[in-house]
Formats: C-alpha cells, structure tokens, sequence
C-alpha cells in the first residue's frame, strides 16, 4: 500500500497540474524549420526523427524562460495567434504542440529586434508548417497566448536504448498525458529495480551491465502517474534499437 505521504504528493502533483493547463499566458512565436518541418528533426530533447518519436511536425523549440534546462520536453501546449495585437493571425484557429528542441538565447541581438530566445522571454520557435496553421508567412514573428494541455498520442511509448556495455542511454517518446518524464526506473530480468537519472531532455540513464537481459521500465510523469512497461525489449536488444510498449498514459 502506498503511504500517505506519497497519495499526498501525487495529489498534489496532480493538482498542479491541473491548474498549470487552464492558464492562457501571453508569448510571441515564430517559425524555423523549412516548409516541410525537416530541420526541425532532432533537437535537444533528443528524440531524433519526430515521425518515429511519434510528434511529427507539430513541434516547437523553447526559449531558455520555457525549457526549463530539458525538463520541459515532451510537453505539450494549445497555442493561438492574439489578433487582439497583430492583423497577422488567422482568425479563429489554434494549433497544439509538443516541445521538442531549445530556442538558444542570440545575446548579440537586443530581445525586442532578433534575441527572441532571450531570457526571460516566453517564445516558442515552431514548426514552418504548424506556424501556418495560425499566422500568415509574411509575418515573422507574433503575440500569441498559450496554454499547456494533456498530450494525446497514439499508440505506446517507445524506448530508444543507446550507449555501451554498463551504459544505457534510454530515450523515452511518446509519451502521453502530461507527456513530461520527472523519473524513470530500469529492471533487468536479473535484476531489481534500479534509478535511473535525467542525462538531459528525454534522455535517462543507468550505468549497470544488462546485455542479456529482457529491461522493464516504470515511468513517472511531472503530475505524479506512474506506469510500468514490462518487458519491453527483450533478452536480445541492442543499441540503437527502438521498442514500443503497449502501456501509455
């Protein structure tokens, strides 16, 4: 049985969360990428080919204010263009993204001409073709408001193992709810459970020897769920390889 301490901080994990997505917060936003998201692919949360990881093109870099140093990765925000600021919008449209790269700070640049990323600044840099979705090209950059949201995905989450012998670099995606991983445990079938510890973004890691071995994952998201992915690769993984659980948020 859970003790009560630990009802009480999911609770209360919970509840944060809950009101962090019923807040509309005024930002600016602009567009990177090409026409067809492709330089959008990788980013700092290390997910690689969005299209694997299950995001596609409704993506977004965050500024330093909003990525919160990669523990805002997999995150995933309602955004519209403010026409009550700009002519730029396009009325009546709203477009939701995950964040999946950092919007590096331009110090050379002042905030207000080119430094967009500048702390403190909240922007989002998004996808050219999600951008279009709620602004008109020519405009460059707008005001917009937005509003974290639970993340709806389809399918599993999926598990992307990287390193060496007594290295595993496991990336996780596609991750539903509140889509952001605040701890991960490791289980090797010969094993107990294990710690793992955010190397950055998305990216967590354990430095135990488990070739040979089927790996179990439990996973904890920012408002507290947890959820196990049993077996989910199995005694004969490899690294680089990607394994997809049935379980998800």
């Amino acid at each position: 049985m859970e003790s009560p301490s630990l009802l009480l901080s999911t609770t209360l994990l919970a509840f944060a969360f809950k009101a962090s997505v019923a807040q509309w917060t005024p930002a600016f936003a602009t567009f990177y990428g090409g026409s067809d998201a492709s330089d959008t692919m990788g980013g700092a949360c290390g997910y690689g080919n969005l299209y694997n990881a299950g995001y596609g093109v409704n993506s977004a870099a965050l500024s330093t204010a909003l990525f919160n140093n990669g523990a805002s990765c997999g995150m995933c925000f309602t955004i519209t263009c403010d026409a009550s600021k700009t002519q730029s919008c396009k009325q009546g449209t709203s477009i939701t993204i995950t964040a999946t790269n950092f919007c590096p700070p331009n110090y050379a640049l002042a905030s207000d001409n080119g430094g967009w990323c500048n702390p403190p600044r909240q922007h989002f840099d998004m996808s050219q073709p999600v951008w279009e979705t709620i602004a008109v090209y020519q405009a460059g950059i707008v005001p917009v408001n937005y509003r974290r949201v639970p993340c709806q995905r389809s399918g599993g989450m999926r598990f992307t193992i990287n390193g060496n012998n007594y290295f595993e670099l496991v990336t996780v995606a596609n991750v539903g709810g509140s889509g952001v991983v605040s701890q991960m445990w490791i289980k090797g079938s010969k094993t107990d459970w294990m710690v793992m510890s955010r190397n950055w973004g998305a990216s967590w890691q354990s430095n135990a020897y488990l070739n040979g071995q089927s790996l179990t994952f439990k996973v904890q998201t920012d408002d507290g769920r947890v959820v196990t992915a049993d077996n989910v690769a199995p005694y004969n993984w490899w690294f680089s390889g990607t394994y997809t659980s049935w379980q998800q948020f």
